[in-house]
């Protein structure tokens, strides 16, 4: 589902393990190691990604992330917007405060 069909699919997988206090900062993912797709499973506990377009910070979305959701970054999404995982004290969602808990997600990538 996440992955065009005929694309290479990276076989290293990664799994992150945030704790209730954690996040992770905005960033976007190297082209070193990989294409044009990153998709993620998120486990556990609801959480908020922010995307932010690296040139024109004033595009921007919040995403809730629930237990068992996958999020694709693709394309444009992928290289032009830079995403987060928000810190328990900036996280809502359409004006609702999100708590995480502990989250674990689970990433593939396409090869470059």
């Amino acid at each position: 589902m996440a992955f065009e069909v005929g694309s290479h699919h990276n076989t290293l997988v990664h799994v992150l393990d945030l704790a209730e206090d954690g996040y992770i900062k905005p960033h976007i993912d190297s082209v070193k190691f990989c294409g044009n797709t990153i998709a993620g499973i998120s486990l556990m506990s609801p959480s908020v990604m922010k995307l932010v377009h690296e040139k024109q910070n004033h595009i921007w979305a919040n995403v809730l992330l629930q237990p068992r959701s996958l999020y694709v970054l693709r394309d444009c999404v992928r290289y032009e917007f830079t995403h987060e995982i928000l810190p328990n004290e900036t996280s809502s969602f359409r004006g609702e405060k999100v708590h995480k808990n502990r989250r674990i997600s689970v990433i593939c990538r396409n090869e470059s």
